[in-house]
């Protein structure tokens, strides 16, 4: 009998956590410095009528003004709000006693990205300077694993991405579109073309549509089981001080989103297991009205001293972020209330391991702890 007994437990199935898990894919995606103000909100009808920052006030009240108040984050972001927001859960809109806050201490990109990626805040990345990140990003983890190695990829709008995900290191593929892979499809090479033709107004940062369709095609064809894809242009338009491209930036980039759901949702492949998470790497200012253009710490101002140096106070609101998310395992609650604490960026990384099943301790238990309100 005794026999027979451990005869019978060695034959149970044996199951990883992964195996439990109701998401299979990840899309991680990333929107440069757009305000939670404009997400819940809507359109800042003093910084559209104001000229220094708005040339086409009528045209951007046509697109995006409402006399409702309780529209017009809708107006701007239609898909967010009919979509995510209400298939999913949101945190951010500090209206509502809902807060999101990065944890590193500069508040601009580049930390920003890293505390997102890697789960850790690393204090010596202080700047935004092409280094190569020291940490190991939740997607070269993945990538080491062997049900996802070669399915991890990643597209972004600003060139310093390769040194933040360390391609040196991790031998990720990220496109920033530096140079068109040779093994590329048709529509990938076309579109190479007319991104040497078309050049953006920064020079460290290519137009989101691009990006985006890059994103697509490859997607299409490689069906990666991980994804990120980082959006950049609502943030230069925003140090521009375009408010209106700001606005269509954010308009532009709702509307992005809302193609890739639609066709992982029409993807056998995605359909049903995949899960979208949504955030920014750093907010903006409020008051005064021009520090909407800005974003930096008291300590970054410390320690570059010309730069900003009217706000020595740094530039107040510049560490409020938001997020979203919405997929199999996430609940359906919306907008969550923190009540006296703020979740954080470096809670990403390991919230989206656990999504799929994995431990982020195994990984690198100096990440930030899964949030638990993404997880059903």
């Amino acid at each position: 009998m005794k026999q027979f007994a451990l005869l019978a437990i060695l034959m149970l199935p044996v199951t990883s956590p992964a195996a439990d898990s109701k998401t299979r894919n990840i899309f991680l995606l990333t929107i440069d410095g757009l305000r939670w103000q404009e997400v819940f909100r809507g359109i800042d009808e003093s910084l559209a009528e104001n000229t220094q920052y708005n040339k086409r006030l009528e045209h951007i009240r046509k697109l995006y003004w409402t006399d409702d108040k309780t529209k017009r984050a809708e107006t701007l972001m239609p898909f967010l709000h009919s979509t995510v927001f209400k298939s999913g859960v949101v945190v951010g809109n500090r209206d509502r006693n809902s807060c999101a806050r990065v944890t590193n201490p500069w508040h601009f990109s580049y930390p920003g990205y890293s505390e997102i990626l890697t789960g850790v805040v690393d204090e010596t990345l202080d700047s935004n300077e092409r280094i190569q990140n020291p940490n190991e990003s939740f997607l070269e983890k993945l990538n080491t694993r062997v049900n996802y190695s070669g399915k991890v990829a990643a597209f972004a709008s600003w060139d310093v991405f390769p040194y933040i995900l360390n391609i040196e290191r991790s031998g990720l593929p990220v496109d920033t579109g530096q140079k068109v892979n040779p093994t590329a499809g048709e529509q990938e090479r076309i579109m190479g073309r007319l991104q040497a033709d078309i050049p953006p107004p920064w020079e460290h940062v290519r137009f989101d549509a691009f990006t985006q369709h890059y994103a697509l095609s490859y997607i299409e064809r490689h069906h990666p089981r991980v994804v990120f894809i980082g959006y950049g242009e609502a943030d230069d338009f925003a140090h521009d001080g375009r408010y209106d491209e700001y606005l269509m930036a954010a308009n532009r980039t709702d509307r992005f989103i809302g193609e890739l759901w639609r066709f992982v949702q029409n993807d056998e492949i995605y359909r049903g297991n995949t899960t979208f998470f949504i955030t920014v790497d750093h907010g903006r200012g409020e008051e005064p009205e021009e520090t909407w253009q800005h974003h930096a710490s008291k300590k970054t101002m410390e320690k570059n001293e010309q730069y900003l140096a009217q706000y020595p106070e740094g530039i107040v609101g510049s560490e409020a972020v938001w997020m979203a998310a919405m997929g199999p395992g996430v609940p359906v609650q919306g907008l969550i209330a923190t009540g006296d604490t703020c979740l954080t960026s470096n809670r990403v990384a390991s919230t989206l391991l656990k999504s799929v099943g994995e431990d982020y301790r195994l990984f690198n238990p100096g990440m930030g702890p899964p949030m638990m309100e993404f997880i059903e």
